[in-house]
């Protein structure tokens, strides 16, 4: 018993350990990487000082060829040397952080070089998705509903997952989830134009198809250790290697194996159809043809054979008491349908939840600073949202920055104005703060600057502040699968030392993600190694307790209440790197009282911030810690409980794996 727990725990760290390496390593430098960019004109010194530092340059004829190949997608964007001035051309749609780090180091170069230059908007993003979150978004649905659908199919076939129906009813099912997403995430929603509706819909039924085969084609062959091999190939490296803010942003290595797995094929493909009149989709409709097509050759083959040598064996056996094969395949049925009922619910959660959340970012009541009067701040207010609080001098604003109290502010003094921006406070508020500011400063005729302010740096690896969000996904995962997978190794939700033994692993598993995030790639300083560690431990544990009470009271069905609880609610509703503030109503006033959103304040503020603003979330943990170990105490001394099911602790488990891998 003590070898299969050990076991079991080690399998958890060994996998949450993988997918912090990759996705921290993918995302946390996004930067341009061999980037293809147009240029025509005479050859410009302000090219030759950009280009090398990431952009794979093709010359065109003229500036129409230029604008024509960046509004088809081929290029992230171009440049135009003319005779007394010059123009740069973005295009927001193929990539939004991609654009902006184009303009700010072509902005800067032409600056230097006294060298005038116009910046041209072609393909921007709708209102509905200002930040091109939502190709990434709608990837999460697709991915998830093919992985549960393989799953839990596999399990109500009772590891039959060879069949050769099978085939047929995850491309239905795939149908149906892809309607089911397209119906939430467009019309429901309005995360894109209704024009997009039918567009998207075969592109849907595809991603969800190439996934949900490739799944079972893998069980099939692996058994149950398939879902574990699903789950690291297109999981915890394909999200990671999926490139949803653009693939040439990503490390040249992780971008070389996204072109080889469904995921960042999947985020070409919705990125073409919803922004670029579906050009240039040949290459994903390849690979996921073939992915699709590789799984479903798989089961059928299998399928074919296994229960040819099945009917063979059983011809030859010795009679045995009648059966009612109709009523077997009854049952079989209904737990199938029941399978895919409660796969559709799931997927239509994270299609719902995660848009609706994510889509959109808009402040609301930012907390924000003032020092002196000004007309901009009227102005200004008019276009962004904002809490105001009066400072009586500069050093009083930074001040309240130091302390995480405001995310910005205003230091006027007559007809000067200085915006402070915290770009370690939020990966995307300096941008709408800069753009209301700059043009209420340009309608009340006032002069205007603008000035980041840190009270931290941010890490050199980490220059837009994405770790501490990136960091918090594998923390949860791992703490409800070290609950999950010990049930899975004892047979039974409870033991005299269960919360000793998550106690355990969640210190241990703290240390391992520190280490790595800290030490190995950097993400924050090594000063705030020994901090967040019981930062990280603490939000592991408190997880794991909580699944583990919640499997104690109902049994296999707590794991998946925890993923509803945790990852379906709590994870939309943390603000993550863009910041609660930019949240909508409903998710900003539940997160508060859910781990997520008090576990990534605790580690962006303690690496940040020095610690500040971090009281709530600390006592919030520490709640979920302190409350949920007396209660697990209790259950596990004085409750008596009979053992789980094998089968059901183990469909829980890769329930738990399957359902955790978001991005």
């Amino acid at each position: 018993m003590v070898k299969k727990i050990v076991v079991s725990l080690v399998a958890v760290l060994v996998l949450q350990a993988v997918f912090e390496i990759c996705l921290v390593s993918a995302n946390q430098l996004l930067v341009p990487r061999n980037m293809p960019f147009g240029v025509t004109g005479p050859p410009s010194p302000v090219v030759a000082a950009v280009a090398p530092a990431g952009l794979d340059l093709t010359s065109y004829q003229d500036e129409a060829a230029a604008t024509t190949a960046v509004e088809k997608g081929e290029q992230y964007g171009a440049y135009i040397t003319g005779k007394s001035g010059d123009t740069l051309i973005v295009a927001p749609a193929k990539s939004f952080f991609g654009s902006i780090d184009i303009k700010a180091a072509f902005l800067d170069a032409a600056h230097k070089m006294g060298r005038p230059v116009t910046v041209k908007t072609v393909k921007p993003l709708p209102s509905s998705d200002p930040i091109g979150a939502v190709t990434g978004l709608l990837l999460v649905p697709l991915l998830i509903g093919g992985l549960l659908a393989a799953v839990f199919v596999f399990k109500a076939a009772r590891g039959k997952a060879a069949a050769p129906w099978r085939v047929a009813i995850l491309v239905g099912y795939s149908l149906v989830g892809a309607l089911l997403t397209d119906l939430i995430c467009g019309p429901g929603i309005g995360a894109y134009s209704s024009s997009r509706f039918w567009p998207l819909l075969p592109c849907f039924w595809l991603i969800t198809s190439a996934v949900t085969l490739t799944a079972a084609a893998i069980q099939a062959v692996a058994g149950k250790a398939g879902t574990v091999i699903v789950l690291i190939l297109l999981v915890v490296v394909g999200l990671a290697s999926s490139g949803g803010f653009g693939a040439y942003l990503l490390p040249v290595y992780w971008r070389n194996i996204g072109t080889l797995l469904p995921p960042q094929n999947a985020i070409d493909l919705i990125n073409s159809v919803l922004y670029f009149g579906a050009n240039d989709i040949t290459t994903p409709l390849i690979v996921l043809f073939l992915w699709a097509l590789a799984g479903a050759a798989v089961i059928g083959y299998l399928g074919r054979i296994r229960p040819a040598r099945a009917a063979a064996a059983a011809a030859h056996a010795p009679a045995d008491t009648p059966r009612n094969p109709s009523a077997g395949r009854r049952r079989g049925v209904n737990a199938i349908l029941v399978a895919l009922g409660i796969c559709a619910v799931m997927q239509c959660l994270f299609a719902a939840n995660y848009t609706s959340a994510q889509h959109a970012p808009k402040a609301v009541d930012l907390p924000f600073g003032v020092t002196g009067s000004s007309p901009v701040l009227a102005a200004a207010r008019k276009d962004i949202s904002l809490k105001v609080t009066q400072y009586p001098d500069e050093a009083a604003v930074k001040g309240a920055i130091d302390k995480a109290k405001i995310w910005g502010g205003l230091v006027a003094s007559g007809t000067s104005n200085t915006l402070l921006v915290v770009p370690s406070i939020s990966d995307y508020a300096a941008l709408p703060l800069t753009e209301a500011f700059e043009k209420a400063a340009k309608g009340t005729g006032q002069q205007f600057t603008v000035k980041a302010y840190m009270p931290v740096p941010l890490a050199p690896k980490d220059p837009i502040g994405l770790v501490p969000g990136i960091m918090l996904a594998p923390l949860l995962i791992g703490g409800y699968m070290s609950s999950t997978l010990l049930i899975a190794a004892t047979g039974k939700a409870a033991g005299r030392w269960r919360a000793a033994t998550l106690l355990g692993f969640g210190i241990v598993a703290g240390l391992v993600v520190d280490l790595i995030v800290c030490l190995w790639l950097e993400g924050f300083s090594s000063h705030k190694f020994w901090i967040v560690w019981p930062i990280c431990s603490l939000i592991i544990t408190a997880v794991a307790f909580f699944a583990a009470i919640l499997q104690k009271l109902i049994g296999a069905a707590g794991t998946l209440l925890t993923v509803i609880v945790i990852i379906l609610f709590g994870n939309p509703s943390s603000g993550g790197s863009t910041g609660y503030p930019f949240l909508p109503t409903f998710w900003r006033d539940i997160g508060p009282f859910l781990p997520p959103r008090n576990g990534y304040v605790l580690l962006h503020n303690t690496i940040y911030f020095n610690g500040h603003g971090t009281t709530q979330a600390l006592t919030v943990l520490l709640l979920y810690f302190g409350i949920g170990a007396v209660i697990l105490g209790l259950l596990d001394w004085f409750r008596s409980e009979a053992p789980m099911p094998t089968d059901v602790t183990e469909g829980a488990a890769m329930t738990s794996a399957a359902a955790g891998g978001l991005p």
